[in-house]
């Protein structure tokens, strides 16, 4: 055999080994089904879906996305039932409360759905409802980091701004600041619901009632946004100390001017990008990491915004 022979052999090999590669790697009909606790109201999860949806296209597999549209958790551990009868080839959920939730969730590993909890939850109970692994935010350490750094800059009370109360989570998250802070929660966390409107307007009635209060903390875009609002209207923006969870235009736009001190990235995008790459090759190759993945928590300030200000609503 001649060597330019030899070298036109290797050279038709070498490109076809990629194609050998994409034509093993996708199975006919793969399809994961990702499940949160969030209202069609919540912006933030946007991030969520569209970390789902690249993933779904890299990785050559079908991907749906489902919530209760009102937020209401019973609703979820319907969809969680009906998701497992519909045999998908993995599950990936949110456990925002696991009294409500782990019952559907135990209920589809047990027929043989594998499944993966993000975002909330916890990696105790992943394990204790039979998932492969955890992928999110611890949110009390978040939040108590969070309260460590305030207590830095010389907070001694706050205001929790909670616009999803029904979710332990969410609570964690308050409990967690009031604890780094080293004080009492008690009454500084206040039920804001979700109606833009009545969260403004209860935010304003607190800080009028208690003109001391040092800082406020909202727990992501929903209750954050109308906070701004309230700010602007009293005269507090830029005055008081403002932290708050999670990212979102409005949210990015704050830090920027000061108003904000800063948010705390859990970066969605991975909570929903690697459970479907994770299942994914565990399904195709039997490999899945050893440890749970935790995606946050990440302080963003003013300080180098250009990437998460490009990105804010969209994949941060």
């Amino acid at each position: 055999m001649t060597s330019l022979m030899k070298k036109l052999m290797l050279a038709t090999a070498i490109a076809a080994a990629p194609m050998m590669t994409a034509t093993t790697a996708s199975a006919e009909g793969e399809k994961y089904i990702l499940v949160s606790h969030a209202p069609d109201s919540d912006s933030w999860w946007n991030t969520v879906k569209n970390g789902l949806a690249l993933a779904g296209e890299q990785m050559n597999v079908e991907v749906e996305y489902r919530n209760p549209p009102t937020g209401d958790l019973a609703d979820m551990a319907r969809i969680i039932e009906q998701a497992a009868a519909s045999r998908p080839n993995g599950i990936i959920t949110t456990l925002s409360d696991f009294d409500v939730l782990s019952g559907p969730i135990r209920a589809a590993v047990d027929s043989g759905v594998d499944v993966i909890i993000m975002n909330s939850g916890t990696p105790e109970q992943t394990r204790e409802v039979g998932a492969l692994m955890y992928v999110g935010q611890p949110e009390y350490d978040a939040g108590f980091a969070a309260g460590l750094r305030a207590k830095g800059d010389g907070v001694g009370s706050f205001l929790c701004v909670n616009h999803y109360i029904s979710s332990p989570s969410s609570t964690e998250r308050c409990q967690g600041f009031a604890d780094g802070l080293g004080v009492d929660l008690a009454n500084q966390m206040i039920d804001s619901g979700q109606d833009p409107s009545e969260i403004k307007n209860k935010v304003m009635a607190y800080l009028s009632a208690n003109p001391d209060t040092d800082a406020v903390l909202t727990l992501g875009p929903t209750s954050a946004d109308p906070t701004l609002l309230a700010l602007d209207e009293n005269g507090m923006a830029g005055d008081i100390y403002f932290g708050t969870f999670d990212l979102g235009e409005e949210i990015v736009k704050g830090i920027k001017a000061g108003i904000i001190n800063w948010g705390i990235d859990q970066q969605p995008f991975l909570q929903a990008y690697l459970p479907v790459v994770v299942m994914t090759n565990y399904h195709r190759y039997g490999v899945l990491p050893g440890n749970n993945i935790n995606s946050g928590p990440g302080f963003v300030t003013a300080d180098g915004l250009e990437k998460v200000e490009e990105f804010a609503g969209e994949y941060r």
